[in-house]
Order: C-alpha cells, then sequence, then structure tokens
C-alpha cells in the first residue's frame, strides 16, 4: 500500500474523528463511509452514493416504457435507482441467513422460471 498523503487528527472523547477537507473532497465522500479493520489499520473509505451503474440501463428502459420523461424522467429514475443497494443489502443478509441454517431458500427455477428447451 503506497502512501500518498498523510495527516494528523484529533479523536473526540466520544471516538469522532473529522476527515480533512482535502482528503474528503477527493474521495468523494458523502454522508457515510465504510470502516475496515485492516492489518492493524483503520481504514475508512466513501460509500459510494450511486450504484455502480449496472441496473441503470434496464432502470431507464423500464421508466421509458412507462412513459417517463424529462425532469419527471431523472426524477423517477434517481428514486429508483436509490433502491437497488438496499435490495441487495437485503439478498446479500437472507443468503448469509440460509447460509447458516436460519431461513427459507428459492432454486432458480423457483425465482426464473424452468429454462426453454
Amino acid at each position: 500500500m503506497q502512501v500518498l498523503d498523510k495527516k494528523r487528527i484529533s479523536v473526540t472523547s466520544k471516538r469522532q474523528l473529522t476527515i480533512p477537507q482535502k482528503f474528503y473532497t477527493e474521495l468523494g465522500f458523502g454522508s457515510e463511509a465504510i470502516c475496515t479493520l485492516l492489518d492493524g489499520a483503520l481504514v475508512i473509505e466513501p460509500v459510494s452514493q450511486a450504484p455502480s451503474g449496472e441496473f441503470d440501463d434496464l432502470i431507464l428502459a423500464d421508466l421509458i416504457k412507462e412513459g417517463y420523461e424529462g425532469d419527471a424522467l431523472l426524477a423517477e429514475f434517481k428514486a429508483r435507482r436509490a433502491k437497488v443497494r438496499p435490495a441487495v443489502e437485503r439478498l446479500i443478509q437472507q443468503a448469509k441467513d440460509v447460509g447458516r441454517g436460519n431461513g427459507e431458500y428459492s432454486t432458480y427455477e423457483e425465482v426464473f422460471g424452468k429454462c426453454p428447451d
């Protein structure tokens, strides 16, 4: 891991710290961060406020088919895209629960139906 910049910061009695403005801006922090304990170091990374874009084309296609356009299209796109990450996080948690023997699972065919021959 290459160190590009380093700055000493304070930690309050409530265990809070302030990310230096330069780092905050350069890394694109928003209202959330991911903290990871890695080899004795605390790594703080920004949480991407927008999903990776993997579903953007599918969301847009659906909205266009539904007749959205202009500002309404943009507003509805943002609303639906904001739901992608929580939905994926729920799926991951459900998979973890099933892996621990706590919960039911669905087969591929139950979710998508039988494959055409």
